[in-house]
């Protein structure tokens, strides 16, 4: 039984690039709610949090950037090539992180909670855990992605993956271990089933339909069996621009979610939107122009909002296109400003728009609660 009366929680863990964020992103389209622990560890070293000066006082001040911020690229320099280094790092950050976790949990209405973490095991929290999952990848694999989705040379990539300790030793703690060598699709299957054992009279995936503009229009949210759906819309709505096939959008599926707009039975439009480390972002709007554009916006973004509200998000970011962004009027009705990232002022707010941020992409910007979730961290 976990640490939490009326939650099942599902601790999440593998050794770097082997998908665990992935993963975790598959259980919150099956309707579990997702933690990012590490997201919240390099929260709670901010400028402003309370391991912060924690921190600087154990390091120095030579691991910070020019904002004043942890650099973080420096401070991993030191503790990956130090194990005591690394030890005491993680006796500032883990309770920190916990606390936040627990904030986080007692707070969600999901029933069922993955909390990723890289140090899972190392921390101990998995003893609050009802069931351990362990994803596997093969050390080729992991190279690949660490210096492809990551930019780090051979010989960095593979210092990383050897300062871990062996997968092994994961997987003979794991109730579940996720082999993720293969396509998205192949994971996703043994997701699904990893999670129909556990609950077999659940559904795969939530669905919420949302009436809008006198009945007449109606918005769900996908699941990756609509990719092929998903494809031809975005194809036909671009003009053929953009050409996807369903291997395409199951792979997004992998980093987002979407939300279909439909008129009957015709899908007339489409958000791509994530939720990470307590912010929405929304990078892919597509709606047919035979329908009100202001009406169809509004139905999206309402349940764009809805949902990440549930999920407890702090701030909603929407990165558009220049068709889109000049309509600034409605978007402005819709409680949008625009705004630069050094605007936003908050560093989980800044590095969510600089990771997510298409290039040649105007943000606008709403606060979804006034009360930040985890404040201080």
């Amino acid at each position: 039984m976990s640490a939490w009366p009326g939650k099942y929680v599902i601790g999440l863990t593998g050794n770097i690039a082997t998908g665990k964020s992935v993963v975790r992103r598959m259980l919150e389209h099956l309707g579990a709610y997702g933690i990012d622990a590490d997201a919240l560890g390099h929260r709670a070293i901010a400028q402003g949090a309370p391991g912060y000066q924690p921190v600087l006082d154990t390091f120095g001040k030579w691991i910070l950037g020019p904002d004043g911020q942890v650099d973080r690229n420096k401070l991993a320099r030191v503790v990956f090539a130090d194990a005591e280094a690394l030890s005491r790092l993680e006796g500032i950050v883990h309770p920190l992180v916990e606390q936040a976790i627990d904030v986080l949990i007692r707070r969600s209405n999901q029933r069922v909670i993955v909390i990723e973490a890289i140090k899972l095991l190392e921390s101990g929290l998995h003893t609050k855990c009802d069931s351990l999952w362990v994803t596997h990848a093969m050390q080729e694999i992991q190279l690949v992605r660490l210096m492809k989705k990551r930019g780090m040379t051979e010989l960095v990539a593979r210092q990383r993956i050897a300062a871990q300790p062996s997968q092994g030793e994961k997987i003979s703690a794991a109730n579940v271990v996720i082999r993720n060598d293969g396509s998205f699709e192949d994971t996703w299957k043994k997701v699904v089933a990893a999670w129909q054992e556990l609950f077999p009279a659940a559904d795969t995936g939530p669905l919420r339909a949302v009436r809008a503009a006198g009945g007449e229009l109606a918005v769900q949210r996908a699941r990756p069996r609509q990719a092929n759906d998903i494809a031809a819309l975005i194809t036909r709505l671009t003009g053929g621009k953009r050409k996807l096939e369903r291997e395409d959008i199951m792979a997004a599926f992998g980093e987002k979610a979407y939300l279909l707009l439909s008129l009957g039975d015709r899908a007339v439009g489409l958000m791509g939107w994530q939720v990470e480390n307590l912010v929405a972002r929304t990078d892919e709007v597509y709606i047919d122009p035979t329908i009100p554009f202001s009406v169809a916006l509004r139905a999206l973004t309402e349940e764009v909002e809805r949902a990440s509200r549930e999920l407890q998000c702090e701030v909603a970011l929407m990165f558009l296109p220049p068709d889109l962004a000049h309509w600034r009027e409605i978007w402005n009705n819709l409680g949008y400003q625009e705004r630069t990232i050094q605007s936003l002022k908050v560093r989980a707010w800044e590095e969510a728009a600089e990771e997510s941020m298409p290039a040649g992409s105007t943000m606008f910007f709403k606060q979804l609660r006034r009360d930040r979730v985890l404040r201080p961290v």
